[in-house]
């Protein structure tokens, strides 16, 4: 109960999980794992997760069990972000496969309504027009035949998510994690989402632009790695990095090092660094009050002119503007 007088604070972010036929449990689960974990300075949650069907009935899986689901359609007329997981209908895109009970639900949405899919979902949200004109993704394995079905979408085959305006699509899979932890970063900052990673033990950050499927990712046990040195530099960003030193680092020649590299990381060590350092850049503007030139030597980029040249490539916006936007977020 509140006290007299008092008016309830305003529900969290709500996150609704839209379960298909079919749906595949693993993928349905991140939204949940992930947003649900986040919380707030206080413990108090800063997401409410509300999974639902079209009928508000049982939902059949990708595996052997069904899922008893308590919410039907009405719960996307609430919904601030709407999550659709990879299910193991087969979409005809020769034919109107949509179907008329998804293409109603979906038509109910606020148009602020932030939209998510994951892996082959991206399906749903291109037959509902919401990709029409945008730039997004799918499984790689999906690239092609999703072109062609829907030519008015610009399809990246080659990344692990794509954020364009309100509309968020990943590939399959470790990139639903990777744009969830994408979002709340968006939402809170680098803090909340790197506690919420340490939680349920993934990866902190993997770029969105990241390749989605490298050749020979794992070396063979008696290969060397560059992972110790990647580990070492995370911890020398503050000082410039050249290659020659990472190399020798690893105990490789710089041509093997940068080949095995690549072959590890999907880019190049220059493209890894300076991703690496604008994450520490924006960690350091959402958590500390340093000066913005102070922000760039401790990231490693020297000056205030260098951080913000990288900031405004990878963001579009300046240190001093993606800070204020923080801060105003956060209030």
């Amino acid at each position: 109960m509140t006290e007299r007088g008092s008016q309830p604070g305003p529900r969290p972010h709500r996150v609704v999980v839209l379960a298909l036929e079919g749906v595949y449990p693993f993928e349905l689960s991140i939204p949940a794992k992930i947003f649900g974990t986040a919380a707030g300075p206080a413990g108090e949650p800063l997401y409410e997760i509300i999974t639902c069907t079209l009928d508000g009935g049982p939902v059949s899986t990708g595996s052997d069990y069904a899922l008893a689901v308590s919410h039907g359609p009405e719960a996307l007329r609430t919904a601030d972000t709407l999550v659709i997981p990879p299910f193991t209908c087969d979409p005809d895109p020769a034919r109107d496969w949509l179907p008329a009970g998804l293409a109603r639900a979906l038509s109910g949405l606020p148009p602020t309504t932030r939209l998510v899919s994951i892996c082959s979902a991206s399906y749903v949200l291109a037959a509902a027009g919401f990709l029409d004109g945008r730039r997004a993704t799918t499984h790689w394995n999906e690239a092609e035949r999703f072109q062609r079905a829907y030519p008015r979408v610009r399809v990246d085959p080659k990344v692990l998510f794509v954020e364009d305006g309100r509309v968020f699509t990943a590939a399959g899979v470790a990139a639903g994690v990777d744009l969830c932890l994408h979002l709340l970063r968006r939402d809170h900052g680098s803090e909340v989402a790197n506690r919420v990673a340490r939680l349920c033990v993934v990866p902190p950050w993997r770029e969105g632009g990241q390749a989605q499927y490298i050749e020979s990712p794992m070396p063979e046990p008696a290969t060397a790695t560059t992972a110790a040195t990647r580990a070492w530099a995370l911890e020398r960003l503050h000082r410039p990095l050249p290659l020659a030193e990472l190399a020798e680092h690893a105990r490789m020649s710089v041509r093997t090092f940068c080949r095995r590299f690549g072959e590890e990381v999907g880019m190049p060590p220059g493209q890894w660094l300076a991703q690496r350092r604008v994450d520490h850049a924006r960690r350091l503007l959402e958590t500390t009050d340093l000066p913005v030139d102070q922000v760039a030597a401790r990231a490693g980029f020297g000056t205030a002119v260098s951080l913000r040249q990288h900031l405004t490539a990878t963001l579009g916006v300046s240190p001093t503007t993606y800070r204020r936007a923080f801060t105003a977020s956060r209030r």
